[in-house]
């Protein structure tokens, strides 16, 4: 088979919700790198939780899409981190973290530069951010004037359900956003995702598209799914994203993505 750029969601994806690596998905990985298709990790997550995962599946070669698509590196073993910077994009969170605020005033806010430091409004609760995570805590009104590759809105109080009648109202525009599962909004560049950033992968690896898979299970997976040539929608995943899914698979418990890796890639 040739090879194919394989686009992975983490959480919920590659791993449990609480973050447990399954063998046999770590295995079927390891098998499609081995069979020399190239895995990209896609993820909302910052470089250092991406990196996290990447170290567990033994993965030192390749592309690493995090914070959504506003950040790709590459991975490097001879670098002096073991990566390096491939691509960023940004923008001024202003605007936004205005608009959010005035309706949410309560919300944990959270914005990324362009030097990949975080910088928050607050402390998040312990589990929310990858392990080893570093936030550096300043006045609200200091994240208005950093440059960002992403915003982060975290709102502690009220169901799903309110939290996304309250996205609604803020009425973003002129960026690219995600409802995430715990009252989590991610806030990127406008026409930066998932989908974006991978395709500047593909196009740096010279594989055409009908030639990518990618699989995820949130909102934040929906771009990336639309966009591969094969898009797979995990088991636990919310109906939307199934309905613009080519096919859905089993749920992270049961180690959806090594099915769907073993079945689309013909591993062994």
């Amino acid at each position: 088979m040739e090879s194919h750029l394989v686009g992975l969601d983490l959480d919920g994806t590659v791993v449990d919700y609480d973050d447990a690596l399954h063998e046999p998905v770590r295995d079927a990985i390891r098998a499609a790198e081995a069979a020399g298709h190239h895995i990209v990790i896609a993820t909302g997550r910052a470089v250092s939780g991406a990196l996290d995962v990447a170290n567990r599946l033994d993965l030192t070669d390749g592309f690493v899409v995090c914070s959504n698509g506003s950040v790709t590196v590459r991975l490097n073993p001879a670098a002096e981190r073991g990566w390096e910077v491939f691509h960023v994009e940004s923008f001024d969170p202003g605007p936004a973290l205005e608009r959010m605020a005035a309706v949410l005033p309560t919300a944990l806010f959270m914005v990324e530069d362009t030097d990949l430091v975080r910088w928050a409004s607050s402390d998040f609760p312990e589990g929310d951010l990858a392990a080893g995570a570093h936030l550096r805590v300043v006045p609200f009104d200091e994240l208005k004037g950093k440059r960002a590759t992403r915003i982060v809105m975290r709102e502690l109080n009220g169901t799903s359900e309110e939290f996304e009648k309250s996205v609604e109202r803020i009425g973003l525009h002129g960026v690219t956003y995600s409802v995430g599962w715990s009252n989590w909004l991610d806030i990127s560049p406008d026409g930066v995702s998932k989908a974006s950033a991978l395709a500047r992968v593909a196009q740096s690896l010279e594989i055409p598209r009908a030639r990518t898979l990618a699989v995820g299970d949130g909102s934040n997976d929906a771009e990336m799914l639309e966009w591969a040539g094969a898009g797979i929608a995990m088991g636990q995943a919310r109906d939307s994203l199934k309905a613009i899914a080519d096919a859905v698979t089993g749920t992270v418990d049961d180690d959806g993505l090594a099915t769907v890796l073993s079945e689309r890639l013909q591993l062994g």
